[in-house]
């Protein structure tokens, strides 16, 4: 089985391609990216991106050359998993829709131009709109219209659309779209924190962690009432795929694990239980203004995608791939924050900065 992963350089590629390589159905893999890995800055290779052909792509290039170089990587593929995504940014939104939108539909028309019979697509819990009012938990049928301050979730929502398309023009195509909740790794902490905080909140972040007393990793966490937060290691969310991959399963799956973390369990599991109370109005009314002059790379929408309460139910995914993840997503939270902190990175341009 020949398998494309698009964005295999960033961090849920870089699990994917581990999980693939470890896959006996897989015979071989290739590596589609608009950074190629190279671990240490010469041409040498390592695990896991070492088990990949790689093809360079630029997704946001002119028409032509996005044609012939995914052309040349789909070729002879059984399955294309499809990654790459912008940065999350409050900056450049042209670039991030020419990578998101237009990008995403160059790789669905080149699956079928090349006849590829399987693609998976990246989606994400964002796609959906705000969780039930009586807290319960979000299926795969529950509306898409993700996040409307977002421009993350709403372009998410508008590629699944397109996707929807694509299935009814194309039925001998099985299309299949992942939706986790969020992925964490500590690998992945120099890119978190350049991503999400940027140079000023990745340092304040680690001048508070030398104030943080002994056993705990920040003196405090903000408490915002009402907080459910659902976190999976990046690991976890990759054998979900290999396993769709492998089973060329069509539709949606969500992945999380059962329950949720609260205010009360970040502060228990960073802070030795301390906190402070935030309101989420001044918390939001922060944000947006930290975005707006630039001091926080995100925009306010991320907020709202972590306020808008969807909880996912992962149900589906564990009785048709048999799957479950296996890290607590305590440990999960720690390790990341950790990886921040410590600006850990591993094995590919995104990943190192």
């Amino acid at each position: 089985m020949r398998v494309v992963v698009v964005g295999a350089s960033g961090n849920v590629g870089t699990a994917v391609l581990g999980a693939l390589a470890r896959e006996p159905a897989v015979t071989s893999v290739v590596g589609v990216a608009r950074r190629v890995p190279r671990a240490d800055g010469s041409s040498t290779v390592a695990y896991p991106h070492s088990t990949a052909e790689w093809v360079r792509v630029d997704l946001t290039d002119t028409a032509d050359a996005v044609v012939r170089g995914l052309d040349q990587a789909f070729l002879g593929a059984d399955a294309v998993v499809h990654l790459a995504w912008a940065p999350p940014s409050a900056r450049d939104s042209g670039q991030a829709r020419r990578l998101n939108l237009d990008g995403s539909r160059a790789v669905a028309d080149a699956v079928v131009r090349g006849g590829v019979p399987h693609l998976v697509f990246g989606s994400t819990s964002g796609v959906y709109s705000p969780g039930p009012d009586d807290g319960g938990l979000v299926r795969e049928d529950w509306p898409r219209r993700g996040v409307r301050t977002s421009s993350y979730s709403v372009q998410k929502a508008a590629v699944e659309r397109m996707l929807d398309d694509v299935a009814v023009r194309h039925p001998r195509l099985v299309v299949t779209r992942v939706r986790p909740a969020l992925m964490l790794q500590r690998e992945a902490g120099a890119e978190l924190g350049r991503y999400f905080l940027g140079p000023l909140g990745t340092r304040a972040l680690r001048l508070a962690a030398k104030r943080a007393p002994e056993g705990a990793l920040l003196p405090a966490v903000p408490a915002l009432a009402g907080l459910r937060l659902q976190v999976m290691h990046v690991d976890d969310a990759a054998d979900a795929y290999r396993a769709v991959v492998v089973g060329r399963h069509p539709g949606a799956f969500n992945l999380a694990p059962e329950g949720w973390l609260t205010s009360a369990d970040l502060a228990d599991t960073l802070s030795a239980g301390r906190s402070v109370e935030v309101s989420p109005d001044v918390a939001r009314t922060g944000l947006s203004v930290a975005s707006r002059l630039r001091l926080a790379p995100i925009d306010v929408g991320w907020f709202d995608m972590a306020r808008a309460d969807v909880v996912l139910d992962a149900t589906r995914a564990r009785e048709l791939l048999r799957w479950e993840p296996t890290h607590d997503p305590r440990d999960v939270l720690r390790e990341t924050v950790e990886g921040v902190i410590a600006g850990t990175g591993a094995g590919s341009p995104p990943l190192l900065g």
